[in-house]
């Protein structure tokens, strides 16, 4: 038996989701969770194989991908599937560098989010195909694709924070902030912050 924690903010998100597990003879819904907080503590209680988080939670102090570091540092620690709305390169690097085991997007068909749950639990990646090949783009092309790094800088850029506050954020140098911005202009053909900005976000690097 699959036992599964479902995380997300929406009560009715997770009550479709649980319906959608119901009929499932091998898997089992053991808990669900409102927060982070909520996935971390029912994932301690309830020693589940996987976790379908989603990445964004309203007010929530962390987010899904940070909730998912802190799950996989857990002894014994479940999978994390994601399952979200998302599909820029800064949620999807974020959740695979956290340690997740898949990434899906909400408008998957349901028999696709039940396949990527038991590949999960079998210690299988599970990708959504646009997710795959996305990933598979910055592979082929990694001279034109920004560093995870460089995808947090630009990301803190994006919502107003100074070289200043980003070094602060970062826990890095001014200068390494200003390093890393050199190399995202030259990468995405442009000369100002603004301008970085918006190509990332018609990029889909950032949302």
């Amino acid at each position: 038996m699959i036992r599964l924690i479902v995380a997300d903010d929406h009560p009715i998100v997770r009550a479709g989701i649980a319906a959608l597990f119901a009929p499932e003879p091998d898997i089992e819904v053991v808990a669900e969770a409102a927060t982070p907080d909520d996935a971390l503590t029912a994932t301690r209680r309830e020693n589940p194989d996987v976790v379908l988080m989603d990445l964004q939670f309203g007010s929530a102090v962390i987010g899904g991908a940070e909730a998912t570091r802190r799950i996989r540092a857990l002894d014994a620690a479940p999978y994390v599937l994601i399952l979200t709305n998302y599909d820029s390169d800064a949620d999807i690097l974020g959740a695979v560098e956290a340690g997740a085991s898949g990434y899906l997007l909400k408008d998957a068909p349901p028999h696709e989010l039940i396949a990527a749950v038991r590949a999960a639990a079998a210690g299988e990646s599970a990708l959504a195909p646009v997710i795959a090949s996305r990933l598979l783009d910055r592979m082929r092309a990694p001279q034109a694709s920004l560093s995870a790094r460089e995808i947090e800088v630009l990301d803190l850029v994006a919502t107003g924070r100074s070289n200043t506050e980003a070094a602060a954020d970062l826990f890095v140098s001014e200068t390494t902030v200003k390093s890393h911005l050199a190399h995202i202009f030259t990468k995405l053909g442009v000369s100002s912050r603004t301008a970085a900005v918006s190509e990332a976000r018609r990029r889909g690097i950032l949302r």
